[in-house]
């Protein structure tokens, strides 16, 4: 496992993280044993940060995960989010301070945990003031209850405001082949403030997985039937068939290096010096195995040309002028 610096916290991440939006059962079915087993099996291989959320399943992703962990939490940087919910079928935002004391005490009861090493609000929540919460996230930290604190998903002139009332430890984003917004504004303040960068949907939400084809559907309970989300539309019909075709040159450039498309997806994310972590969702130990082929390489200036090409040549724009809602 590589490990990097965690923006300024003092921390080593490992360059892989175990991310867990699948475990609160919006991508699908999966065996709670297999991901129990996984998360066990990425503990040995020397991961050691995992991406949660009270969003993911409300307690659902949380408490498998602490589950999985026992008393191996002690060993790992615990990151969880607050700030979503869900009222008959629409989502909401909420990051009041009232709602961030009263969801830590949530979050902790379900980690099984008296701490979290991170904790970030998920989305913005433009009907209160950012200082609000942020105050109450150092309230948080003063409490002992979470030692660093954050924002996902918050643009770049966010994160500044937050900034004038408290640091801000770190940051978690989407960023993979077919998304690429982040480095046009928010990873360049990051880089310039010292901000720990998680990315998350490292290898495009599975489209970069290399085992999907022009047949694959997905399940009533898998966000992605929807075929768009975070702003871009990967699995449409109309974008779903071009993407594929980027795939699958991409695993032709891949076999160069005898690397797995997965391989390369994976190492270009970690190839911009932002990325603290790269998050993944594995449901199985064998999952798990495959992130070893992403470590101990690098692509070469000559490559990164030849993949922002095969983009070019489908006509697939991984930098879209919009944002992500």
């Amino acid at each position: 496992m590589e490990y990097r610096p965690f923006g300024r916290t003092g921390l080593q991440v490992s360059a892989v993280g175990f991310g867990c939006w699948e475990l609160g059962g919006q991508y699908g079915h999966y065996d709670e044993q297999e991901v129990i087993d996984a998360v066990r099996r990425a503990l040995d291989l020397g991961v050691n940060c995992f991406d949660t959320a009270e969003g993911y399943g409300f307690g659902r992703s949380e408490e498998l995960l602490a589950r999985a962990l026992g008393p191996r939490r002690k060993d790992v940087i615990l990151v969880t989010k607050f700030g979503i919910y869900q009222q008959e079928g629409k989502w909401s935002r909420d990051s009041t301070r009232a709602q961030a004391l009263a969801a830590i005490e949530r979050s902790l009861k379900f980690l099984n945990t008296d701490y979290v090493d991170v904790y970030l609000i998920h989305w913005p929540d433009r009907a209160t003031p950012f200082e609000e919460p942020i105050r109450a996230l150092e309230e948080i930290v003063q409490s002992g209850k979470a030692r660093f604190v954050g924002v996902s998903n918050f643009k770049a002139e966010e994160i500044a405001t937050c900034m004038a009332t408290r640091r801000v430890d770190v940051g978690q984003y989407g960023y993979h082949l077919f998304d690429r917004r982040m480095e046009r504004d928010v990873f360049p303040y990051c880089l310039e403030q010292g901000i720990g960068v998680m990315a998350y949907g490292s290898l495009a939400h599975g489209l970069l997985t290399g085992t999907f084809t022009p047949q694959t559907t997905f399940a009533e309970n898998d966000w992605r039937r929807n075929g768009r989300a975070f702003g871009l539309s990967l699995f449409t019909p109309e974008n779903f068939p071009k993407n594929l075709a980027v795939v699958e040159e991409l695993k032709t450039l891949a076999a160069r290096r005898d690397k797995t498309v997965l391989d390369l997806a994976l190492r270009w994310v970690l190839s911009n010096p932002v990325v603290s972590v790269a998050l993944v969702g594995f449901r199985k130990p064998e999952e798990v195995d495959g992130m070893a082929g992403a470590l101990g390489w690098s692509l070469s200036a000559e490559e990164l040309a030849e993949i922002d090409a095969i983009f070019a040549k489908h006509g697939v724009d991984p930098a879209p002028p919009v944002w992500l809602e």
